[in-house]
């Protein structure tokens, strides 16, 4: 007796991912300390407005959230100090240059200014009249910068914790801005009035307005300070700073507001957050999408650390997520340790056997999957109702439909399809509208839509729910009949359209012959 032969999958091509060295780059950040245990998931008082890493060693964190400042270093779930001298919700905690000193804004108008080892603020400058969401420290280290919604851009000395000057050139809430680290007096602004404004601290008003188009959620100045990059709406927009703020790239990639932006180290990849869940890389010399992570709820603020070891991003739920990167190091140390192993592996497996040598072959044992142990005992009805759970459905139709195609082939899969109640008509019939107008699936499916309507005519009416599947069934069969015709008609429009341009090119070439013909004709004469 023949041994059974397992039912035959027809396996499609599927479009796999495109795996590049970013790819595999920024895979590396997992989710836990040195790799992917269990994932680092902070929760905070309230949405986490502000990430900001310390420029110096150790590079911890600080976190803004609700009425708080959380310092947390990168490898600790708890804090390690906490700044709580605020009346009402605080914003935009930022370090200095030297990691020293942090200052942020707050609900009441006021800003804070924090020594890393006290706990009361060493300054506190008064003159905005609403809360303060911007706050940052120009390259000298003297001078603080800050915009609320007031609509005002002021600067601050923090010597004498005064007020230097004041613009009121914006509309609207003034929510974001950042520093030029080429020139200690150069800041920028962002806005919901739509603009971004470059401010001079030796001029009385700004030196340029940059039209973003949309409220202005995030901006960043690049390390060179040539090209400013601008996020709001579904925008990031990058700017030519050096030819007077000339739009040169604009993206559309999210499908949200995006709110916030970050370069890495080397300048070479930005960052983009948005409302959508999305954090989208960018390579900033062709300005496309090279990776993204998903994450559960929208996103607020993300930083990465300034060796790219650490990114971290807060989310509106008051969640803090934190991805950790090995060192290149210990993955090339690793690899190394791999090759011999492999080498080992596939020692002889080129080995070709010669004439004088006795070969033994080792029986190779071969495992069913559940429906063909069921076709092999000749099952049809409880091979039909393996392949037509959920799992299967939805993950590996081609399975379904195989068993289906044999199932036909042996001539049993009418009494298959007979003999069922109504939620297994329903959940055949659901499987069959879906998948017939799928062109690999359709020659088999179409059978089966045929021999089910056959067997459960006569009880059409007597179920609402089986009557609705068949309204379905027939719905997408008459679309497709629709879409097809429609093919039809435009490939005949196109079929009509070459030949005519066949004939114009045949008649061309004709006139081409002849006038060659009448050229030689008439050279022969001359001589």
């Amino acid at each position: 007796m023949a041994a059974y032969k397992p039912v035959v999958v027809q396996a499609c091509p599927k479009l796999g991912e495109k795996i590049t060295q970013d790819t595999l780059y920024w895979r590396g950040y997992k989710e836990g300390e040195g790799g992917p245990a269990t994932p680092v998931q902070i929760k905070e008082f309230g949405a986490v407005n502000k990430i900001d890493f310390s420029p110096v060693p150790p590079y911890n964190y600080a976190v803004t959230a609700s009425s708080r400042i959380h310092i947390y270093g990168r490898y600790s779930q708890e804090p390690i100090k906490t700044f709580s001298r605020f009346r009402e919700a605080a914003y935009c905690a930022t370090y200095r240059e030297d990691g020293r000193l942090l200052a942020a804004g707050s609900e009441d108008g006021s800003i804070c200014l924090f020594d890393i080892g006290g706990k009361a603020p060493l300054r506190q400058f008064e003159g905005h009249t609403k809360p303060v969401h911007l706050v940052g420290f120009l390259s000298d280290k003297y001078r603080i910068f800050s915009g609320g919604d007031d609509y005002s851009s002021n600067l601050w000395d923090i010597p004498s914790a005064t007020e230097i000057i004041s613009y009121g050139e914006h509309t609207d809430y003034v929510r974001c801005g950042c520093a030029s680290k080429v020139n200690a007096d150069v800041f920028l602004t962002g806005s919901y009035d739509h603009t971004v404004k470059l401010f001079d601290a030796r001029t009385k008003s700004s030196v340029m307005t940059i039209e973003h188009g949309h409220p202005v959620e995030s901006v960043l100045l690049f390390p060179s300070g040539g090209l400013l990059v601008s996020a709001g709406g579904r925008y990031v927009k990058v700017w030519d700073v050096l030819k007077g703020g000339q739009l040169l790239v604009s993206l559309k990639n999210h499908h949200k507001t995006v709110t916030c932006l970050c370069l890495n180290s080397s300048g070479q990849r930005l960052l983009s957050g948005s409302l959508d869940r999305h954090v989208k890389i960018y390579s900033t010399t062709s300005y496309k999408v090279v990776h993204s992570f998903n994450y559960a709820t929208s996103i607020l603020s993300l930083a990465l650390s300034p060796e790219d070891e650490t990114l971290v991003v807060g989310m509106t739920n008051g969640v803090l997520n934190v991805k950790h990167r090995k060192p290149e190091e210990k993955n090339e140390n690793f690899q190394k340790k791999r090759q011999p192993a492999y080498r080992t592996y596939v020692k002889g497996r080129t080995y070709m056997p010669k004439q004088e040598d006795f070969c033994v072959s080792k029986p190779v044992k071969r495992v069913l999957r559940k429906y063909d142990k069921l076709l092999r005992s000749f099952q049809s009805s409880k091979a039909l109702d393996a392949v037509l759970e959920p799992p299967i459905m939805l993950h590996t139709p081609e399975v379904t439909v195989a068993v289906m195609q044999e199932l036909h082939r042996r001539g049993t899969l009418r009494s298959a399809l007979a003999g069922r109640d109504e939620k297994q008509v329903n959940l055949l019939l659901t499987f069959v509208a879906r998948r017939v107008i799928e062109p690999r699936f359709t020659p088999v499916l179409v059978t089966v839509a045929d021999m089910i309507t056959d067997i459960y005519q006569p009880v059409v009416g007597q179920s609402a729910i089986v009557d609705k599947q068949f309204l379905k069934l027939q719905e997408a069969i008459g679309k497709e009949i629709n879409y097809q015709e429609e093919l039809l008609e435009v490939l005949g429009m196109m079929d009509t359209l070459f030949a005519t341009f066949t004939k114009k090119t045949d008649k061309c070439l004709e006139e081409n012959k002849s006038n060659g013909v009448t050229e030689i004709v008439g050279t022969n004469r001359n001589y």
